[in-house]
């Protein structure tokens, strides 16, 4: 009797460890394959796209533990799939390729994001007012199913679908090939004129013109008191303009140690800059425009934006939110 149960866990054992090693290909262009389950570990290398690879544990609830190249590794489950057992050659069913071409077309134009806030909220309209039907954890990957929508995006969720504010996602996945990032961008982000800082600086030297006039003709011809007059009238003068007149210039390299998509922003000449995208391990060039503190420029569908704090530092907004100091 004994043998027969220690036989019988045995074959359990034999049988989990047989489903744990199902076989598996990746998704993504490159998947990466960290050292431990944890989000934050070592990258150890990447696996290309519909590759097969072996599953040693599927226990986790966001990682499966893999064989990669004699070793070991985790990788985010979100972008690999089971690949299905052959079917029976007896009884082929050719109606059955149609679905699964419709689901591999699905797959593949569905994106796959990553919350950023702590506990973002998912709305049941797209419409800041609407209820909330849930809330998604920080490093959450989600998978978008409609970016129409200028403020929200529409995502999958548990129990549904839902809405969350776009501030508050980055994309992680499709990848877009590399040879479309290697040139400047075509689309310029517009800067309406705005002539309120002109406007202000012509009143403000109107009023130092007649200060002047005043000063000289009641001086009684002290020339120190002239002098003194002239001086301080310059220099508001001058302070004016590189505040109000004065377009603003950044030059140089500005890179950020925080864990977010755009690690870096090369400025090379006044309407061009270079950005190294962390998530797409790619660079791409880009064309840029400064209204007022804040910089502005395009990738794709997403708009970035920088604020001048001051010659050292840009603060990111949005999709660059941290801070870049010049290196």
């Amino acid at each position: 009797m004994t043998r027969i149960f220690f036989l019988l866990i045995a074959l359990s054992i034999f049988a989990n460890r047989l489903n744990a090693q199902d076989q598996y290909r990746v998704k993504a262009d490159q998947l990466r394959v960290r050292e431990s389950s944890n989000p934050n570990s070592k990258i150890i290398g990447n696996i290309a796209q519909n590759e097969k690879i072996t599953v040693l544990d599927a226990s986790d609830t966001r990682f499966y533990k893999v064989k990669f190249k004699n070793r070991e590794g985790w990788v985010s489950k979100d972008f690999v799939e089971k690949i299905a057992p052959a079917a029976s050659p007896t009884s082929p069913q050719t109606t059955n390729t149609q679905p699964d071409a419709a689901a591999s077309q699905t797959a593949a134009n569905t994106d796959m994001y990553r919350v950023t806030a702590d506990d973002l909220r998912v709305r049941q309209q797209a419409d800041p007012k609407s209820k909330i039907v849930g809330y998604l954890p920080k490093n959450e990957n989600v998978a978008v199913i409609d970016s129409s929508n200028t403020s929200f995006y529409k995502i999958k969720v548990t129990n549904g679908e839902g809405w969350v504010s776009k501030e508050f996602l980055v994309r992680i996945s499709p990848v877009k090939a590399k040879a479309e990032k290697t040139n400047v961008a075509a689309s310029v982000p517009q800067v309406k004129q705005n002539y309120t800082n002109i406007i202000f600086f012509a009143v403000v030297a109107l009023i130092l013109i007649t200060i002047l006039y005043f000063s000289i003709k009641y001086a009684s011809g002290n020339k120190f008191l002239i002098g003194f007059s002239v001086i301080v009238i310059l220099v508001i003068g001058y302070f004016c303009y590189i505040t109000f007149i004065q377009a603003k210039v950044v030059t140089g390299t500005f890179a950020s140690n925080e864990d977010i998509q755009y690690k870096s922003f090369n400025f090379k000449s006044k309407d061009s800059v270079t950005v190294t995208d962390a998530y797409t391990d790619s660079v791409f060039t880009s064309k840029y425009v400064i209204d007022g503190d804040m910089i502005k420029l395009y990738d794709q569908q997403n708009t970035i934006m920088l604020l001048i704090r001051d010659e050292e530092t840009l603060i990111g907004e949005g999709f660059t939110r941290g801070t870049f100091t010049k290196k």
